[in-house]
């Protein structure tokens, strides 16, 4: 779902990445026939959810809301353009790859991984590799300057 039109102009083939992140993560964590719900909107909707279900006032790159994975429906992720341009900028990393990233991170909250603690984190971090790498998108993880880029960073 494009909320946000200018996520056609700013990010060419979002939608595309988008649907094939999504299908190879899925199949990477098995998952039955289903659906995911993906929304491509801007800084201030993101704000707006992120304060509401949250309790923080702030932009994040992308929120995962997991939904009822017995009836089919795993859930709802949202993108911010903004932050997403932003990032990829800031770790010199093509916006599609990076919305690759964020695609296969968020779908991962969905089924259960999170980052809370190293260990975790690190079992993330491998099962985004191993689908980025299907995917032909570089380590994100690669330098240290960009591990952490991820973690839901926060824009005022």
């Amino acid at each position: 779902m494009v909320e946000d039109r200018a996520w056609l102009t700013a990010v060419p083939g979002a939608t595309v990445v988008v649907r094939r992140a999504a299908r190879r993560s899925l199949a990477a964590v098995g998952a039955p026939a289903g659906r995911v719900v993906f929304v491509l909107a801007d800084n201030a909707a993101v704000r707006r959810l992120n304060r509401t279900f949250r309790g923080k006032d702030l932009a994040t790159n992308v929120l995962s809301f997991p939904d009822e994975p017995r009836l089919g429906r795993f859930g709802d992720v949202i993108l911010a353009r903004q932050t997403l341009l932003g990032e990829a900028s800031c770790q010199a990393k093509r916006p599609l790859a990076h919305l690759a990233h964020l695609v296969v991170h968020a779908v991962l909250h969905l089924f259960g991984y999170d980052h809370g603690s190293r260990f975790a984190a690190e079992r993330m971090e491998w099962r985004e590799r191993r689908i980025l790498a299907d995917l032909s998108v570089r380590d994100p993880y690669g330098s240290q300057a960009g591990r952490r880029d991820i973690e839901h960073r926060p824009q005022r």
